[in-house]
């Protein structure tokens, strides 16, 4: 029963530290650059790296007002993307920026963190937020001026000056180090646009949104517009957890042969040390068939007892942890590190108590055969 516990302790503790790894990775993907849904026309995602200015997105619309009337809706914004040069003094450096609404961004971009100076406002039009690694490319600090050079729509070559604002950093080091952002007025007058590539919309919570994008298309796919959500604008992420999901299926399968050993060991010496009990009964004419389901009931009740227990602890543990945090170095890919928590998650902990009942009750299958199967007259001699 010890094994047991400690095995389906192990799992909640494990699985709860990758789900909540996978959905802090996850939601900080979200509220720092994608969001959950995002508008765009067709063919964008497939052809507009090579032709941008022929997707763009109308500058307003009822189309726009009306998604952003909608209940689930916590914030909607446009983004106009582009690249090109940014220098200060002698230094040249390649970037990709974003045009986006100051005001709105406040809340799509809410796991964007500031280290220092401050975000974009729409009262200043000539200012730039910078990636920190970009910044440090290119030698730049909080009030320095820089000018962004980028080709228009028309083919040209368009430059602007801009105070930087701002320095930020996300969970993806690569993208603060070639990142930056302006207000999309100054992003339009740039590229000598109107409009914007994509609508990104932010709902008040992630597991509404395939409920979100079932309504959107439905009402609203005649529009001539693409509906696209943040699971499949993220192939970094989905590799992730998809690593992390046969990470977690090993330690169940790991944990689950532990089990098997253990608690088939304890009925096998069970069964040893009752030999004489299981030849007596047996004689008094009990079916091999209820000597058979006895020791059955004994590993599955030794899986209950233990895979409670262990679930309780697991529980409370996991709790004490995150209150308490683990602190982690930067990931690959980050630049700083983190508090990490466990994620208690009832579905998690259902399987890992369901495990524990299931290999218990298949380690009892070969005890249970060998104790039915004993001959009466060598069992009773175990008596003498």
């Amino acid at each position: 029963m010890t094994a047991v516990a400690f095995g389906v302790v192990a799992l909640v503790l494990a699985g709860g530290f990758i789900d909540w790894l996978l959905m802090a990775l996850r939601e900080s993907t979200i509220n720092a650059q994608i969001g959950h849904v995002q508008v765009m026309r067709p063919g964008y995602r497939d052809k507009g790296l090579g032709d941008p200015f022929n997707y763009l997105l109308p500058e307003a619309s009822s189309e726009q007002a009306a998604i952003a009337e909608m209940p689930e809706v916590k914030a909607m914004g446009a983004r106009l993307s582009f690249s090109g040069l940014i220098s200060q003094g002698e230094a040249t450096v390649a970037f990709i920026g974003d045009g986006v609404e100051p005001d709105k961004e406040r809340l799509l971009s809410s796991a964007l963190h500031i280290t220092s100076g401050e975000a974009l406002s729409s009262a200043d039009t000539r200012s730039v937020i910078l990636g920190k690694g970009l910044a440090a490319n290119l030698g730049v600090q909080v009030g320095s001026t820089v000018v962004l050079m980028a080709t228009t729509a028309s083919g040209g070559i368009n430059a602007v000056e801009c105070r930087v604002r701002g320095l930020f950093v996300t969970a993806s080091k690569a993208y603060d180090d070639a990142a930056l952002r302006v207000p999309i007025a100054t992003a339009r007058k740039l590229l000598k646009v109107a409009g914007s590539h994509v609508w990104v919309i932010l709902l008040d919570h992630t597991e509404q949104t395939s409920e979100v994008l079932e309504k959107l298309r439905a009402q609203r796919g005649a529009a001539a517009l693409e509906f696209v959500p943040w699971n499949e604008l993220t192939d970094y992420y989905n590799k992730t957890a998809s690593l992390f999901k046969r990470q977690v299926g090993i330690i169940r399968l790991i944990i689950g042969l532990l089990i098997v050993l253990s608690i088939s060991n304890t009925l096998i010496m069970n069964v040893m040390e009752r030999r004489g009990e299981i030849g007596t009964a047996m004689a008094l004419g009990l079916r091999r068939s209820n000597i058979q389901r006895q020791f059955l009931i004994e590993g599955a009740v030794l899986g209950l007892l233990g895979g409670a227990i262990g679930a309780i602890v697991g529980v409370l543990l996991s709790t004490l942890i995150s209150w308490i945090g683990i602190p982690m170095p930067p990931a690959p890919g980050m630049e700083s590190g983190y508090t990490a928590e466990i994620l208690n998650s009832w579905s998690l902990t259902a399987g890992a108590f369901v495990l524990a009942v299931a290999t218990s009750v298949i380690a009892g299958l070969y005890p249970s055969f060998k104790a039915s199967r004993m001959i009466i007259v060598d069992a009773l001699r175990a008596n003498r």
